[in-house]
This record gives C-alpha cells, structure tokens and sequence, in this order.
C-alpha cells in the first residue's frame, strides 16, 4: 500500500521551492545540545524540514520523541511535519528528547527552526520534476524460512522508488537485524535496493524484523519518506512438545464412579501458536498393572478419568501409566513426548472389622473392681491406623447394671474388657454380654451398615469371695419417743454374713455417738437409752439422731454402718417469746407485736393463747391489754398514757394443748421516732438512765478538778495585781470590738464571722485586714485578752508585764507597763454602752436612719405559752399542761423550756 501523498497547492508549491534553500547546520561535536534549521514561513503537512545528527546521541538511546507534536523524528535524524505549520515569528523551537528504557537515562536535543527567504532555483527545478512524477514507495511483503539452508547470502525481495527514473538513487537500511541485535542479519545494495538476508534465523527467538528503508539522493536529499519493512520469520516444526513436569502424582478414591476425575496433564510447544506445529494430542500408552484397563485419558485436554468402578485397593493400592503428547494433532509424522503418571487408590471404608472368634469366656472375683478381664481380637482389610481400620467396641447385651465397659486398644486395635462396677456371687454366678464392633469412620455402604456388624458374646464367670459381714442397707432407722425413761431397750443396727445369709457371730461396737444417750449391746447390736432424749436438743436436725456402728465377724473382717434414731415429739415446751425487750415509741404508736415460739412439732404447737399474768404489782391490768393477731402473735397495748419508762410485763403463752411458758417481757416507752432513736441514747425519757464510771475515767475527773483549781488560783492572783494600776481606755475601745467571756462549755477551735470581725477560741490566731485581728492565749500565769479596733492592736499582759499598741501601717507604737482587769473592763464598757447604742446607725443630725426603727406586721393569735425567751415573765409551770398533748415534733422544744 503506498503511502499518501498531499496534493500541492499554491501555496505548497512556493513552499516546495523555499524548501530547496533549506541550509542545515549541524555542529557534530554538540549534537545533543542545539541546532538550527532555516525553514519557511509556512510549511505543509509530512514535509521534510531537516536532518539532525544523531549518531553519537542514538549509541544510548532506544526511544526517540519530540516535545512538539507537530513534528516527527525518524532513526536517522530526519525531521518531519505532521501537520501544517505557519510561523507567526521568525523563529519557533521544540525539544527532540532521547532516553533509554533500560537504564532510564535521557538526553536532550534542541532544534531551532528560522525562518529563510533565500530560493536555489536548481533545488526549485528537482521538485518540479520530482512533482510531476509518479512515484511508487510502497512496503513488499517479504518472509524468511527460519533455519532455511540458504545458499547465503540469501536474495529476499527489491526495495526501489520511481524517483530513481530520473535521478540516482541511493537505498539504505536500519532497525533490528541491521544496526542493531542481531546486527548484519540484512543488508541491501546501495544502487540496486536488492535486500538479503546473510545466515538462517531461528523463529522462537525472532518472530519478525521491523526495518525502515530510506531512499536519497547522492546530495543527501530524501525525497521519499522512509519505508517501514516488515520481515517475517515463518516457522518450521523444530520443536518438540514438553510436559510441565516429568512425573505427574495423583490420588483417587477406591469404588470411584465411571468417569470420576483423577487429574490432568498439560505440554507446551515453543513452535508458532494456532497452527499445526503447536495442535497437540495427549493419549496412554501404557498402564502397570495392565489389566483391567482403569484409566482414560482426554485427547485434547490431557485430562484423566476413570473407565471403571473396579478400583479396589485392597487389590493393588497404585497404578503407574505411561503418557504421550503429539504434535501436529497427533499425525503419525508429528513430533512427540512422553512422560509418567502415578496414582495413587485412596482407601475408603469398604470392609468391616469382624471378630476372630465368636463367642469368649472369662472370670473374675465378686468384689473386684478396674480390672482387666478379657482382650478380644478383630480382622480389617482396611488401611491400618487409619479411622477406617481403628475399631469401635461396644457392649450390647447384658450389662444393665452397667458392671463392664470395653475400650479400644489403640496399637493393637483389640478390645479390652473390664470390670468397672463389683460383682456379687451372692446375686449372680455369671454374666453373658453380647459385643460388637464397628470403624471409627462410617462404612461406606451405609444401607447395609446395621446388618453387617460383627457380633460375640462373652460368659463371664462370677467367683465366690469371703468377704465378712456386710452392713446392709448402710443407713438403718429405729423409733423412740424423746424423754424415754432410762435404761429402756430398743432395736438397734443388723449386719448379715452374705455367704451364710445370718447374723450368727458377728460382734457390734459403737464407733460414734454424738451426745453419749445410748449404749449398743455388742452381741445383738441392739442399743440402750443412758440419757434423756431431747428432740429440742442442739444439733439434732428434722428430729433425728444418728450414731455410727461398726460390724465385725470373727476374722476381723468389718462393716460400719449408721443407725438413725427417729425421736418422736412429745409435748415437754410452752412457747416462748424470743423477743423479750419490746420498745414503744410512745409519739408514734401505743402498741407492740409480740411473736411466740414452739419448739415441739406443729401437732403440739400453734394456736397459742397468751395471757397477762397477775403479779404483785396489781398495775400490770390497768396499764396493758393484748390483742390477738394470728395463732402465733398477739398485741401489746398500754392504757391510760403511761409515762416514758421501762416497764416489766409477764405474758403467759400457751399451746393447744394447754402446754404454758410465762415470759417476763421488758416494754419500753420511749420519746422517739423509730427504735434506734432509743436504743442509740440513754435518755431521762426512758427512765431508766443509768451511767457506770471505770477507773480511769474516776482519775481523769480528778485531774480535770485539780486543773481548774489552779486556773482560778491563777486567775485570782493576776486580778489583785491588775488592781494596784488604774487604767485609762480610750474611749472608743469598746466600739466594734470582742470580749473574750466564760465558756460555758467545750468548744471547736473555729473562727466565726460576725459584721466584719473575726472571733477565736482561746489558742487560736487568725489573719485580718492587717495581721493579726486578735486572739486570747492561755499561759501559765493568767489569761491574756487581745482587742482589735481598726489598725490597731492592743495586747493586754503579754507574759512579761508589757502592753502593746501598735499600728499595722506603720503607726506609733506605745508601751504600757500597766495591766487591766476584767472588773475594771466590764465597769468601762457598762457606762459606755448606752451612749454608744444610741450613736448607732445615726446620721450627722443624730436622727435614726430609715432601716434602724422596723414595725413588724401582725401575724395573728399569739401562742399559748406566751414568751419562751430567756425574759419570759412566766416564773413558773402554771398554765403549760398543753405541753404534754403537743405533736411529737414540738416535744424537744417543750422540754427545753419547761423544767419537770
């Protein structure tokens, strides 16, 4: 097909002609650097614009491409258009970059195109001539027989262009087989095109050769493009098929199905794809061992399965074939291959294990217990130590009582019967078990799986043993009814000799009894009452009492066994009350429950009658009452609103038959909410205060005694001194200040805030404004009385005789030798106190400010107790009997302002 050629307009003609002016400069010592080339304004599409020197930059480079895609670069440097191109200025470059794929290194070529307006009008002629020529450029077909005999060189085809009608033509070739590996394959002759190849070439290491063919005139000018040539190898069967591996291995189950898949062969061939030289065939040609003929091979796939279900391998457990691969779809003149398959038969569970003998005997001693007795034997055909050989023993008959078990013997794959539960002859003489047997895994024939078990049976003979009294059963019971008169005989514990079915000879002792209340007679083993029996007693559970008995014949060979007394209830207790303290909280309610308890049976028990028992004390009617509840309870009320106490309340509480038991119960009435209010405090409420002294708390009163002695002693002498100095105050000391008083009672070391001071207890210190506001220390010699004003500080008796004034911001500071005391104070502050009070809260005119006169609103009927203030002008109790009706909640209030 030849290539296409533009049709030249006007405007390509000039072009052709600016074209003949082209100069080329190359610089060969930078040709990978730049070059310039003198071009048209105007250039048309697949136009020869230049060649570049690639030789030295090509060495290293098997890719060549250019940065603009208006140009193509060929092999031999030549540049042409691919599209038509106007340049809008003189000049226009772009990039040829050539790189290296395989060591990925690349180098750069830059062309320059300027724009040239000089015409040669010799190179305006060629192209005129060579425009109106027709030209014939076009790749031949061509093909080369691989390992062709030659004679070399060998004449392939002609490559020649109709340009050489006219002009000399010189024809040149490159690419693969040329210039490049394997080079000098090719060649052609300059002046005639003629192309050969030199020696044979073998098709699976070239497929084909990729030449460019060029076409030039002795000046260098192409007036062709350059011609692709593609030279392809055709191939000859010169390669044998080869299987991917020299011995295949394969398993497949034995009784498999016709047609089952056992596996599949493959072969590769070098020679050329989707032809004759590379249709392969897979066939058997042998089979070790040769008959029966088992195996099938697919022709075209290699693909093996089996022909028939005969596979046994309890028979012949591998096979061996022998397989071919041909070419050329299996002709007779086809190459071929052959290699081995092993397979290998897979063992199902095809043959039960079936016992050696049919029927076993065997002995062993009554008593005897995890022994071995019997192995039994079996036969498999199956793969040894696999789960279809290992055998599963099984017990079908005879072993209800559940006396024998057999396991598997895991090496010899024998039955091992043993003994796991005595025997006795006394019951049974022999035993007939029947066994079977079965694979771990399933048969694989399931229908008839049930029916094809192996069976045995086995006798098994019991031996006699003298093995002494037996205690049985092991827990034997006797009836007595508690309180039993002493001395009195009953049945006791009964051991027999199994062999002679009597209790002649044997001996009993007692070997546990608990409280001591029986003796056990040593030949009859009958017991006999020493105590009284208690069914009430401690640890004697459900009424029953067990002793332990221990049976023995003259051998010394013993049983024990233990004998359960049954005590039968009789009458012998009243119900109780277990609560004897009841506590009535008196402003909640004005009753109690009360529970009562019988320890002798239900039959001798409930319903329960209770009573208040008459005493000395003729109150106990008047002030209480029962209420019954249900038959084992009853309500305790007061009467007449007792006062709180404790009171003492006898109850008398019988059973149904008559049976009585007289508890003194202790009620007491409390001022309280719930119990624990009362039982947390010992209260005069209760009546019942009462305060018990150790002797370390005796010593420590004492000593507190002692201590105070000394500080008044202390207190006393620091006063008679303060009296011999008078003392000026100023006169707004006692303004806003704190006066350290008595203390009526132990407190906190805390600080409490009151309108802006800060207050201590003695041996404290606090942090004001400035310092410290002030504190009260208690030495050895007397106490010391700190006063806060303002800035100031004033420190009374420090310890040495001294007092201090002094400022927190710098102020003066005086020293006073002289001491006040608390007399002299209280007589200061008293005749100020009224002046000042009337100072408070006034404005610079001495008026009351609006907040310091307040009018409370009325807020209805006064209460009845009038003032309970600490100036109540109620002097005594008269008129506060309502205070004993008021709701419990008022009750503390009340006390704390009546006294009884």
């Amino acid at each position: 097909m030849a290539a296409a050629r533009p049709t030249s307009s006007g405007s390509g003609a000039l072009c052709r002609l600016v074209l003949l002016t082209l100069t080329i400069l190359i610089f060969a010592c930078d040709a990978c650097k730049k070059v310039t080339l003198h071009v048209p304004s105007k250039l048309d599409a697949e136009k020869f614009v230049g060649r570049v020197n690639l030789k030295e930059c090509f060495k290293s480079a098997n890719l060549i491409r250019s940065s603009d895609p208006d140009f193509q670069i060929l092999e031999d440097g030549s540049v042409y258009t691919k599209n038509a191109i106007l340049l809008s200025s003189e000049k226009r470059n772009f990039t040829i970059l050539l790189s290296n794929t395989e060591n990925q290194e690349e180098k750069k070529m830059v062309v320059l195109l300027e724009h040239q307006t000089k015409v040669l009008k010799k190179r305006h002629s060629k192209e005129k001539v060579l425009r109106r020529a027709k030209r014939r450029w076009a790749p031949i077909p061509c093909s080369v027989l691989e390992n062709s005999l030659g004679p070399f060189p060998l004449f392939l085809q002609q490559i020649q262009s109709d340009t050489a009608q006219n002009y000399t033509i010189y024809y040149s070739i490159r690419g693969p087989g040329v210039d490049r590996e394997p080079k000098n394959l090719f060649y052609v002759e300059r002046d005639t095109g003629n192309l050969y190849c030199t020696r044979p070439v073998d098709r699976e290491e070239y497929e084909s050769f990729e030449l460019i063919a060029f076409a030039t005139t002795p000046d260098g000018y192409t007036p062709e493009l350059p011609l692709p040539l593609v030279i392809k190898i055709e191939d000859e069967n010169d390669n044998y098929p080869i299987f991917t591996e020299t011995t295949y291995m394969f398993t497949v189950s034995e009784n498999s199905r016709v047609g089952s898949t056992v596996g599949q062969v493959c072969a590769t061939d070098k020679d050329e794809p989707d032809t004759m030289h590379t249709r392969l065939r897979y066939s058997i040609i042998q089979q070790l061992p040769a008959s029966p003929t088992l195996f099938s091979m697919h022709p075209t796939t290699g693909m093996i399965t089996t022909s028939s279900s005969q596979l046994d391998r309890e028979l012949v457990d591998r096979y061996q074939l022998k397989i071919k691969v041909q070419d050329m779809d299996g002709q007779y003149f086809g190459l071929q291959t052959t290699s081995t398959c092993i397979i290998d038969i897979k063992d199902v569970n095809d043959n039960l294990p079936t016992f050696t003998r049919s029927s076993y005997v065997a002995s062993v001693e009554e008593n005897t217990v995890d022994v071995e007795i019997l192995r039994v034997t079996v036969e498999d055909k199956d793969l040894i130590n696999t789960a279809n050989w290992r055998a599963n023993y099984t017990i079908l008959k005879g072993n209800e009582n559940g006396n024998f078990k057999i396991v598997t013997d895991l090496k010899t794959n024998e039955g091992i019967l043993c003994v796991v539960k005595p025997l006795n002859y006394e019951e049974r003489q022999q035993v007939n078990l029947q066994i079977g047997v079965v694979n771990e895994a399933p048969y694989s024939n399931e229908a008839s799986s049930r029916s094809a078990m192996s069976t045995a049976t086995i006798t098994v003979n019991v031996q006699n043993q003298d093995e002494g009294p037996e205690c049985s059963p092991v827990l034997q019971t006797v009836r007595i009814k508690e309180n039993t008169q002493l001395r009195t005989p009953s049945n006791g514990y009964k051991a027999y000799d199994p062999e002679a079915r009597s209790s002649r000879g044997i001996k009993y002792r007692k070997l546990n009894d608990p409280k001591q209340w029986v003796t056990v007679d040593e030949n009859s083993g009958s017991i006999t009452v020493i105590k009284s029996l208690d069914r009430e007693a401690e640890n004697i559970r459900n009424g029953i009492y067990n002793i332990t008995v221990v049976a023995s014949d003259e051998d010394g060979r013993s049983c024990t066994g233990t004998l359960g007394i049954i005590l039968e209830d009789v009458n012998d207790n009243g119900p109780s009350i277990p609560k004897q303290q009841v506590i009535i909280c008196k402003p909640v309610t004005s009753s109690a429950e009360i529970v009562a308890v019988d320890p002798d049976e239900p039959i001798n028990g409930p319903p329960f009658h209770f009573t208040l028992e008459s005493t000395s004390d003729s109150d106990v009617q008047r002030r209480w009452i029962l209420t019954g509840i249900n038959d084992t309870a009853t309500r305790l009320s007061y009467q007449n609103d007792l006062p709180f106490g404790t009171y003492t309340v006898p109850i008398r509480v019988a059973d149904r038959l008559g049976q009585s038991h007289i508890t003194p119960l202790t009620v007491i009435l409390c001022d309280c909410i719930i119990e624990n209010d009362c039982t947390s405090r010992v209260s005069p409420r209760t009546g019942n205060g009462e305060v018990k002294l150790g002797t370390w708390a005796i010593l420590a009163i004492l000593l507190g005694i002692a201590l105070l002695f000394c500080i008044l002693f202390t207190l006393v002498c620091g006063a008679s001194r303060a009296t011999k100095q008078p003392k000026v105050f100023p006169d707004d000391l006692a303004q806003q200040n704190l006066i350290v008083s008595n203390t009526e009672a132990p407190g906190d070391d805390k600080v409490y805030s009151t309108n802006g001071f800060t207050t201590h207890t003695v041996g404290s210190s606090a942090q004001g404004i400035c310092g410290t506001m002030g504190s009260g220390v208690k030495t050895g010699r007397q106490e010391n009385i700190e006063l806060v004003k303002g800035h100031q500080t004033l420190e009374l008796d420090r310890g040495d005789g001294q007092r201090t004034l002094d400022s927190c911001r710098g102020g003066h500071v005086e020293v006073d030798n002289r001491q006040y005391a608390y007399t002299e104070w209280r007589n200061f502050t008293q005749s100020h106190l009224g002046e000042k009070v009337q100072l408070c809260n006034q404005d610079d005119n001495h008026n009351h400010a609006q907040d310091y006169v307040l009018t409370y609103n009325y807020e209805g009927k006064g209460s009845m107790a009038g003032s309970v203030g600490c100036c109540s002008e109620q002097q005594d109790e008269d008129g506060l009997e309502f205070l004993d009706h008021l709701e419990p909640k008022f009750r503390t209030l009340a006390a704390a302002c009546t006294t009884r």
